[in-house]
């Protein structure tokens, strides 16, 4: 059995995304008015607002912490506050949870999810590289794999993006999505994720489907899912992370809209008896 099998029992797994507002030693940080027992207190309440919609996980990440540091320059106290995170919200809600630490930083995600308890982290780049929002960007996944053998984690999954968002992949661009995604099966990643050129935009159903006849891996949507496009997007894909969609206005800025998370999930949940 897969880790992911592990993780989900549900088919077509959907993960909502708790955003942290920004972190101690981020630019946006508000110690009075947004300090960490504040941050904490937001994001277990957004998370049970998920979990009350239907969804069958949820993903703790810094996502306020812009401009992003790339990985290599990550510091302790963004790793510190997104561990604490990380394990609040897994001590308040039943579903699992997993974490992601921009920019690329998997090893940082990594130690939280062995601290907190998560159950798996994104990685945006595990092999090959590109040029993001905050610079080049390398594979990471030889360092990451040892890590999670040394620190006895083997339990903790990778979730890995092909042609993530937030950046050029025009280094490698003689490598095709599906290849991309034969690469993370090769490097033993747990599963593909294939998103669209920026947050809330979807990738296409072409390209979902063909990392999925190349691969044997789990391929998720990594971004643009919404109520429009579920019907045909999860018809050839294994799950979703879902964040802009689940905010209000569809904004990832925005507070959790419990009325538009659950409205999704009734829809999901349809979909999934359709294909039973």
């Amino acid at each position: 059995m897969g880790r992911l099998e592990q993780i989900f029992k549900q088919k077509k797994p959907v993960i909502g995304m708790v955003h942290l507002r920004p972190l101690p030693g981020s630019p946006l940080y508000d110690p009075a008015g947004m300090g960490m027992d504040k941050i904490i207190g937001t994001a277990v309440e957004e998370a049970k607002i998920l979990e009350a919609s239907g969804v069958d996980g949820v993903q703790v990440e810094n996502m306020w912490d812009i401009p992003y540091l790339p990985g290599r320059k990550i510091g302790p106290e963004t790793v510190a506050a997104l561990a604490v995170g990380v394990y609040e919200v897994a001590k308040h809600v039943s579903i699992p949870v997993g974490a992601e630490c921009h920019m690329n930083g998997v090893e940082q995600a990594l130690a939280c999810a062995v601290a907190a308890g998560a159950r798996w982290i994104r990685v945006f780049e595990y092999c090959n590289a590109f040029i993001s929002q905050s610079g080049y960007i390398e594979a990471a996944g030889a360092e990451i794999a040892r890590k999670r053998s040394q620190w006895k984690a083997e339990q903790i999954a990778f979730l890995c993006d092909v042609n993530v968002k937030h950046g050029s992949h025009f280094i490698i661009h003689d490598r095709s999505v599906a290849e991309q995604a034969m690469d993370v099966e090769a490097q033993d990643g747990d599963a593909v994720i294939v998103t669209g050129f920026d947050t809330g935009m979807p990738p296409t159903a072409e390209a979902v489907t063909a990392c999925k006849q190349k691969t044997g891996l789990p391929i998720f949507l990594g971004s643009g899912l919404d109520q429009g496009n579920a019907a045909e997007l999860l018809a050839c894909a294994d799950g979703a992370i879902v964040g802009s969609y689940f905010k209000e206005e569809g904004n990832w800025k925005n507070p959790v809209d419990q009325e538009r998370a659950a409205a999704f999930m009734k829809e999901v949940r349809k979909l999934r008896e359709r294909k039973a």
